[in-house]
């Protein structure tokens, strides 16, 4: 998903609160997880940027679809365990206590029937008593195509601009991004897509449910997009 821009990620995203996205969570999987372990899976963990803070309490692994932004993430904790994998196929040959699937991750499986096979594969890992932390993408009703949108990174020896224009092909958002990235050796633009479902609630429900969480849903979440909370309880 990030192929040209993996190496620009965490400066893109520095405005993330990492810290204190782990910290709700911690307070969440207190509220929700019954089972006694503490091993923690996070889905699509990207760079690592939850990871780091969530291995202080937890015994953790990782997996992402993307081999780039796993090498920024294995460099950042090398005493990781990382696999390079989708979360629609996912096969890890263990459970865990805690899954997390966050910044909207969930989005880029694209259609009902593959987040209906992430949801699956996510139950299949945990075990009773177990918890799913997922933070959904954007509802239809919430996306709205031709807004021009923008983001900036200006630091001593790295400019980026990065703009792009929303908008959709059915039930998917498209967003091509447009970067001009500039360091001390050059400046270089290029083009990135991203296409992510755009899934009703009533969709993630029926997708977790038919796996067998119990679905909970927290409107304000860690970021203001919400969060669902899939509860193994049988």
């Amino acid at each position: 998903m990030f192929t040209k821009s993996a190496q620009f990620y965490d400066a893109i995203y520095s405005y993330k609160d990492y810290r204190g996205e782990v910290e709700r969570i911690i307070s969440l999987i207190a509220q929700h997880k019954t089972s006694k372990g503490d091993r923690l899976l996070d889905a699509a963990c990207g760079t690592g940027g939850h990871l780091q803070f969530l291995r202080k309490h937890y015994s953790v692994e990782g997996f992402d679809l993307d081999a780039d932004l796993l090498e920024i993430a294995h460099r950042r904790m090398p005493d990781v365990l990382l696999h390079l994998t989708d979360m629609t196929q996912m096969s890890l040959g263990k459970e865990y206590d805690i899954i997390t699937c966050l910044f909207s991750s969930i989005g880029y499986v694209e259609t009902f029937d593959r987040m209906r096979l992430a949801a699956a594969n996510f139950r299949r890992h945990l075990v009773l008593g177990g918890v799913l932390l997922l933070e959904p993408w954007f509802r239809p009703d919430q996306w709205h195509t031709g807004t021009l949108h923008a983001r900036f990174v200006d630091e001593p020896d790295l400019k980026i601009s990065r703009m792009s224009i929303s908008r959709s092909e059915g039930q998917v958002s498209i967003t091509r991004f447009h970067y001009m990235v500039g360091t001390l050796n050059e400046i270089v633009s290029f083009t990135e897509d991203h296409r992510l479902g755009l899934f009703t609630d009533a969709q993630y429900r029926a997708a977790f449910e038919e796996a067998g969480f119990r679905v909970l849903y927290d409107a304000e979440g860690l970021t203001g997009r919400g969060l669902y909370i899939g509860e193994v309880v049988e």
